[in-house]
Protein backbone atom coordinates (compact mmCIF):
# COMPACT_ATOMS: atom_id res chain seq x y z
CA UNK A 1 0.00 0.00 0.00
CA UNK A 2 1.38 3.58 -0.94
CA UNK A 3 1.96 6.55 0.74
CA UNK A 4 3.89 9.41 0.96
CA UNK A 5 7.67 8.10 0.84
CA UNK A 6 6.57 5.08 -0.81
CA UNK A 7 6.43 3.87 -4.10
CA UNK A 8 4.60 0.59 -5.64
CA UNK A 9 5.95 -3.20 -5.73
CA UNK A 10 9.28 -3.88 -7.44
CA UNK A 11 12.32 -5.88 -6.78
CA UNK A 12 15.64 -5.83 -8.76
CA UNK A 13 18.21 -8.07 -7.78
CA UNK A 14 22.13 -7.27 -9.20
CA UNK A 15 24.61 -9.69 -10.09
CA UNK A 16 27.67 -8.26 -11.66
CA UNK A 17 26.81 -6.20 -14.30
CA UNK A 18 23.22 -7.91 -15.14
CA UNK A 19 19.69 -6.41 -13.70
CA UNK A 20 16.73 -8.68 -13.11
CA UNK A 21 13.30 -6.66 -11.96
CA UNK A 22 10.05 -8.64 -10.66
CA UNK A 23 7.60 -6.54 -11.06
CA UNK A 24 6.70 -2.71 -11.51
CA UNK A 25 4.14 -0.97 -9.07
CA UNK A 26 3.41 2.73 -8.85
CA UNK A 27 6.42 4.72 -9.68
CA UNK A 28 8.50 1.42 -10.36
CA UNK A 29 10.36 3.00 -13.56
CA UNK A 30 10.98 6.24 -11.32
CA UNK A 31 12.52 4.06 -8.50
CA UNK A 32 15.05 2.18 -10.83
CA UNK A 33 16.11 5.55 -12.29
CA UNK A 34 17.37 6.48 -8.80
CA UNK A 35 18.66 3.19 -8.27
CA UNK A 36 22.06 3.58 -9.89
CA UNK A 37 21.54 0.02 -11.19
CA UNK A 38 22.25 1.31 -14.79
CA UNK A 39 25.20 3.70 -16.11
CA UNK A 40 25.35 7.08 -15.23
CA UNK A 41 25.00 8.58 -18.90
CA UNK A 42 22.60 11.26 -17.91
CA UNK A 43 20.82 10.42 -21.35
CA UNK A 44 18.33 7.75 -20.50
CA UNK A 45 19.84 4.69 -19.01
CA UNK A 46 17.26 3.43 -16.79
CA UNK A 47 17.49 -0.06 -18.82
CA UNK A 48 20.65 -0.33 -20.06
CA UNK A 49 21.80 -3.01 -17.87
CA UNK A 50 18.48 -4.90 -17.53
CA UNK A 51 18.45 -8.61 -18.20
CA UNK A 52 14.98 -9.66 -17.33
CA UNK A 53 11.76 -8.01 -16.29
CA UNK A 54 9.57 -10.59 -14.02
CA UNK A 55 5.94 -10.13 -12.86
CA UNK A 56 4.80 -12.51 -10.40
CA UNK A 57 0.71 -11.85 -11.39
CA UNK A 58 -0.91 -9.22 -12.96
CA UNK A 59 -2.91 -7.35 -10.48
CA UNK A 60 -2.25 -3.53 -11.42
CA UNK A 61 -0.30 -2.56 -8.12
CA UNK A 62 2.48 -5.18 -9.89
CA UNK A 63 2.07 -3.81 -13.07
CA UNK A 64 1.11 -0.49 -13.88
CA UNK A 65 4.14 0.88 -14.66
CA UNK A 66 4.73 -1.48 -17.29
CA UNK A 67 3.35 0.53 -19.87
CA UNK A 68 5.54 3.44 -18.33
CA UNK A 69 8.37 1.11 -18.92
CA UNK A 70 7.36 -0.47 -22.45
CA UNK A 71 6.38 2.70 -23.96
CA UNK A 72 9.32 4.84 -22.84
CA UNK A 73 12.14 2.28 -23.00
CA UNK A 74 13.20 2.86 -26.28
CA UNK A 75 14.42 6.27 -24.87
CA UNK A 76 16.09 4.90 -21.70
CA UNK A 77 18.56 2.70 -22.85
CA UNK A 78 21.72 4.75 -23.92
CA UNK A 79 24.87 2.44 -23.63
CA UNK A 80 22.67 -1.05 -23.88
CA UNK A 81 24.81 -3.25 -25.81
CA UNK A 82 23.03 -6.39 -25.20
CA UNK A 83 19.81 -8.42 -26.64
CA UNK A 84 16.28 -7.68 -25.92
CA UNK A 85 15.21 -7.49 -22.56
CA UNK A 86 13.46 -10.99 -21.67
CA UNK A 87 9.78 -10.65 -20.48
CA UNK A 88 8.09 -13.62 -18.48
CA UNK A 89 4.94 -13.41 -16.97
CA UNK A 90 1.18 -15.61 -16.64
CA UNK A 91 0.13 -16.53 -19.24
CA UNK A 92 -3.53 -16.46 -20.58
CA UNK A 93 -6.43 -18.48 -18.17
CA UNK A 94 -9.60 -19.59 -19.66
CA UNK A 95 -11.81 -19.41 -16.79
CA UNK A 96 -13.00 -16.21 -14.80
CA UNK A 97 -12.74 -16.21 -11.06
CA UNK A 98 -15.68 -16.74 -9.01
CA UNK A 99 -17.42 -14.42 -7.76
CA UNK A 100 -17.89 -14.00 -4.01
CA UNK A 101 -20.26 -14.57 -2.47
CA UNK A 102 -21.50 -17.10 -4.95
CA UNK A 103 -25.19 -15.34 -4.07
CA UNK A 104 -24.51 -12.35 -5.73
CA UNK A 105 -25.12 -11.48 -9.53
CA UNK A 106 -22.01 -11.50 -11.26
CA UNK A 107 -20.87 -8.31 -12.85
CA UNK A 108 -20.74 -7.41 -16.41
CA UNK A 109 -17.60 -9.09 -17.82
CA UNK A 110 -14.80 -6.62 -18.68
CA UNK A 111 -13.46 -7.08 -22.31
CA UNK A 112 -15.20 -10.80 -23.10
CA UNK A 113 -13.58 -10.97 -26.20
CA UNK A 114 -10.54 -11.62 -24.18
CA UNK A 115 -11.36 -11.17 -20.40
CA UNK A 116 -8.49 -12.69 -18.33
CA UNK A 117 -5.36 -12.13 -20.58
CA UNK A 118 -1.80 -13.18 -20.37
CA UNK A 119 1.41 -10.56 -20.13
CA UNK A 120 1.73 -11.44 -23.85
CA UNK A 121 -1.86 -10.62 -24.84
CA UNK A 122 -1.30 -7.23 -22.56
CA UNK A 123 1.29 -6.20 -24.02
CA UNK A 124 -0.53 -6.45 -27.17
CA UNK A 125 -3.10 -4.27 -25.93
CA UNK A 126 -0.18 -1.75 -25.19
CA UNK A 127 1.09 -1.95 -28.57
CA UNK A 128 -1.98 -1.31 -29.88
CA UNK A 129 -3.19 1.59 -27.38
CA UNK A 130 0.76 3.57 -27.96
CA UNK A 131 0.28 3.08 -31.63
CA UNK A 132 0.08 6.88 -32.58
CA UNK A 133 3.46 7.38 -30.20
CA UNK A 134 5.29 4.63 -31.58
CA UNK A 135 4.51 5.39 -35.73
CA UNK A 136 5.41 9.07 -34.95
CA UNK A 137 9.63 7.89 -33.12
CA UNK A 138 9.67 5.24 -35.51
CA UNK A 139 9.18 7.73 -38.32
CA UNK A 140 10.31 10.78 -37.25
CA UNK A 141 12.85 9.98 -34.48
CA UNK A 142 14.16 6.68 -35.82
CA UNK A 143 13.81 4.86 -32.46
CA UNK A 144 13.82 1.43 -31.86
CA UNK A 145 10.58 -0.58 -32.10
CA UNK A 146 9.55 -2.09 -28.55
CA UNK A 147 8.48 -5.37 -29.96
CA UNK A 148 12.97 -5.43 -30.51
CA UNK A 149 13.53 -3.83 -27.03
CA UNK A 150 11.12 -6.37 -25.23
CA UNK A 151 10.60 -10.66 -25.94
CA UNK A 152 7.56 -11.45 -23.99
CA UNK A 153 7.24 -15.06 -22.71
CA UNK A 154 4.43 -16.40 -21.11
CA UNK A 155 4.74 -19.00 -18.35
CA UNK A 156 3.27 -22.16 -19.41
CA UNK A 157 1.45 -23.56 -16.63
CA UNK A 158 -0.64 -26.27 -18.40
CA UNK A 159 1.56 -29.16 -17.68
CA UNK A 160 1.10 -28.84 -13.43
CA UNK A 161 -2.90 -26.54 -13.45
CA UNK A 162 -5.64 -26.29 -15.06
CA UNK A 163 -6.97 -23.25 -13.53
CA UNK A 164 -10.45 -23.37 -11.81
CA UNK A 165 -12.52 -20.04 -10.83
CA UNK A 166 -11.30 -20.73 -7.28
CA UNK A 167 -7.56 -20.36 -7.94
CA UNK A 168 -6.18 -22.38 -5.43
CA UNK A 169 -3.00 -23.49 -7.24
CA UNK A 170 -1.81 -27.00 -6.36
CA UNK A 171 1.51 -28.58 -4.71
CA UNK A 172 4.44 -29.02 -6.85
CA UNK A 173 6.72 -31.48 -7.09
CA UNK A 174 9.60 -29.13 -8.65
CA UNK A 175 10.01 -25.65 -9.24
CA UNK A 176 9.10 -24.25 -13.08
CA UNK A 177 12.39 -23.63 -14.88
CA UNK A 178 11.88 -20.00 -16.41
CA UNK A 179 15.45 -18.75 -17.68
CA UNK A 180 18.79 -19.50 -17.56
CA UNK A 181 20.83 -16.65 -18.70
CA UNK A 182 24.44 -17.50 -17.74
CA UNK A 183 25.52 -17.97 -14.59
CA UNK A 184 22.09 -16.65 -13.04
CA UNK A 185 19.22 -19.42 -13.03
CA UNK A 186 15.76 -17.93 -12.53
CA UNK A 187 12.53 -20.69 -11.01
CA UNK A 188 9.64 -20.07 -9.99
CA UNK A 189 6.40 -21.59 -8.73
CA UNK A 190 3.12 -21.07 -8.24
CA UNK A 191 1.78 -19.32 -5.12
CA UNK A 192 -1.84 -18.53 -3.42
CA UNK A 193 -3.03 -15.31 -4.11
CA UNK A 194 -6.68 -16.87 -5.04
CA UNK A 195 -8.46 -16.21 -6.74
CA UNK A 196 -6.40 -14.60 -8.54
CA UNK A 197 -4.01 -17.48 -10.92
CA UNK A 198 -1.69 -17.96 -12.18
CA UNK A 199 0.67 -16.11 -9.20
CA UNK A 200 4.34 -16.93 -9.40
CA UNK A 201 7.36 -16.17 -6.97
CA UNK A 202 10.58 -15.84 -8.46
CA UNK A 203 14.05 -18.11 -7.24
CA UNK A 204 17.30 -16.21 -8.53
CA UNK A 205 20.27 -18.78 -7.86
CA UNK A 206 23.72 -16.75 -8.99
CA UNK A 207 26.97 -17.80 -7.86
CA UNK A 208 27.20 -14.33 -5.37
CA UNK A 209 24.04 -16.17 -3.83
CA UNK A 210 20.41 -16.91 -4.07
CA UNK A 211 17.13 -14.52 -3.82
CA UNK A 212 13.42 -15.34 -3.66
CA UNK A 213 10.78 -12.93 -4.41
CA UNK A 214 7.43 -13.99 -3.21
CA UNK A 215 5.15 -11.77 -5.05
CA UNK A 216 1.51 -11.74 -3.38
CA UNK A 217 0.66 -14.83 -1.25
CA UNK A 218 -0.45 -16.36 1.62
CA UNK A 219 1.22 -18.92 3.52
CA UNK A 220 2.39 -21.00 0.75
CA UNK A 221 4.52 -24.42 0.58
CA UNK A 222 5.48 -24.11 -2.92
CA UNK A 223 6.94 -21.20 -2.04
CA UNK A 224 8.56 -22.20 1.31
CA UNK A 225 10.37 -25.42 -0.97
CA UNK A 226 11.48 -22.39 -3.61
CA UNK A 227 13.09 -20.56 -0.61
CA UNK A 228 14.82 -23.38 0.99
CA UNK A 229 18.06 -22.60 2.15
CA UNK A 230 18.29 -19.51 0.24
CA UNK A 231 20.21 -16.06 1.24
CA UNK A 232 17.27 -13.42 1.45
CA UNK A 233 13.74 -13.93 0.56
CA UNK A 234 12.20 -11.13 -0.09
CA UNK A 235 8.00 -11.64 1.05
CA UNK A 236 4.99 -9.64 1.28
CA UNK A 237 3.23 -8.89 4.35
CA UNK A 238 0.34 -7.52 5.57
CA UNK A 239 -1.04 -6.38 9.25
CA UNK A 240 -4.54 -8.32 10.20
CA UNK A 241 -5.20 -4.53 12.41
CA UNK A 242 -5.11 -2.80 9.29
CA UNK A 243 -7.44 -5.04 7.37
CA UNK A 244 -9.76 -4.22 10.33
CA UNK A 245 -9.65 -0.79 10.29
CA UNK A 246 -9.87 -1.02 6.64
CA UNK A 247 -13.11 -3.35 6.24
CA UNK A 248 -14.92 -0.95 9.61
CA UNK A 249 -14.92 2.04 7.10
CA UNK A 250 -16.52 0.26 4.21
CA UNK A 251 -20.23 -0.65 3.13
CA UNK A 252 -21.18 -4.93 4.28
CA UNK A 253 -21.04 -5.78 0.87
CA UNK A 254 -17.62 -4.60 0.26
CA UNK A 255 -15.97 -5.63 3.68
CA UNK A 256 -16.70 -8.98 3.77
CA UNK A 257 -15.26 -9.65 0.51
CA UNK A 258 -12.29 -7.52 0.99
CA UNK A 259 -11.67 -9.00 4.76
CA UNK A 260 -12.04 -11.83 3.09
CA UNK A 261 -9.27 -11.65 0.11
CA UNK A 262 -6.67 -9.99 2.27
CA UNK A 263 -7.14 -12.47 5.03
CA UNK A 264 -7.08 -15.63 2.89
CA UNK A 265 -4.77 -14.26 0.06
CA UNK A 266 -2.03 -12.64 2.14
CA UNK A 267 0.74 -13.54 4.86
CA UNK A 268 0.21 -11.57 8.24
CA UNK A 269 2.85 -10.19 10.61
CA UNK A 270 2.43 -13.13 12.89
CA UNK A 271 2.83 -15.68 9.73
CA UNK A 272 5.41 -14.45 7.35
CA UNK A 273 8.39 -15.19 10.35
CA UNK A 274 7.17 -18.77 12.08
CA UNK A 275 5.60 -20.20 9.05
CA UNK A 276 7.37 -18.79 6.14
CA UNK A 277 11.15 -17.92 6.80
CA UNK A 278 11.90 -20.25 9.30
CA UNK A 279 10.38 -23.70 8.11
CA UNK A 280 12.14 -22.48 4.44
CA UNK A 281 15.67 -21.83 6.70
CA UNK A 282 16.37 -18.74 4.55
CA UNK A 283 19.44 -16.07 6.13
CA UNK A 284 17.63 -12.81 5.60
CA UNK A 285 13.60 -12.43 5.22
CA UNK A 286 13.56 -8.71 3.70
CA UNK A 287 9.65 -7.65 4.38
CA UNK A 288 8.35 -5.58 1.43
CA UNK A 289 4.26 -4.89 -0.11
CA UNK A 290 3.84 -3.62 3.39
CA UNK A 291 0.37 -2.88 3.64
CA UNK A 292 -0.18 -0.47 5.57
CA UNK A 293 2.70 1.55 4.39
CA UNK A 294 2.87 3.56 6.75
CA UNK A 295 3.11 1.43 10.37
CA UNK A 296 5.72 1.99 12.53
CA UNK A 297 8.78 0.09 12.34
CA UNK A 298 8.14 -1.27 15.69
CA UNK A 299 5.07 -3.04 14.13
CA UNK A 300 6.82 -4.68 11.39
CA UNK A 301 9.34 -6.13 13.45
CA UNK A 302 6.94 -8.54 15.14
CA UNK A 303 7.84 -10.60 12.13
CA UNK A 304 11.14 -11.84 14.17
CA UNK A 305 8.81 -13.87 16.27
CA UNK A 306 9.28 -17.32 15.73
CA UNK A 307 12.43 -16.42 13.32
CA UNK A 308 15.90 -17.48 13.62
CA UNK A 309 17.32 -14.84 10.69
CA UNK A 310 17.79 -11.64 9.92
CA UNK A 311 14.88 -9.07 9.69
CA UNK A 312 14.92 -6.36 7.30
CA UNK A 313 12.21 -3.84 7.06
CA UNK A 314 12.15 -2.99 3.32
CA UNK A 315 12.06 0.62 2.13
CA UNK A 316 12.43 2.17 -1.11
CA UNK A 317 16.15 2.18 -2.93
CA UNK A 318 17.26 -0.23 0.27
CA UNK A 319 19.75 -2.47 -0.64
CA UNK A 320 20.68 -5.91 1.13
CA UNK A 321 24.09 -7.46 -0.11
CA UNK A 322 24.07 -11.15 -0.90
CA UNK A 323 27.01 -13.39 -0.82
CA UNK A 324 30.45 -11.62 -1.70
CA UNK A 325 29.08 -8.41 -2.07
CA UNK A 326 27.91 -9.31 1.57
CA UNK A 327 31.61 -10.48 2.82
CA UNK A 328 33.04 -7.68 1.69
CA UNK A 329 30.49 -4.81 2.71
Amino acid sequence: MLDGGRHGSSTAIAFEDKVYVVDLGVGAFGRLQQSGLGPETGLGSALSSVRGIFFTHLHSDHTVDWPTTYAIGSMNIVGRSDGPIQVFGPAARDTLTRVFPPTRPAPAVVNPADPMPGISSMTDHLRNAFAQDFNDRLRDSNFPDPDTLFEIHDIDHSAVWTIDPEGVPPRLEAPIQVWQDGEVTVTATLVDHHPTAPAYGYRFDTPDGSVVVSGDTCVSQNLIDLARGADVLVHEVIDPAFIERLTASLPPETADPVRKHLLESHTTIEQIGRDVAEPAGVRTLALSHLVPGDNPPSRWRRAQQGFSGSLVIGEDLKVIPVGRARRTS
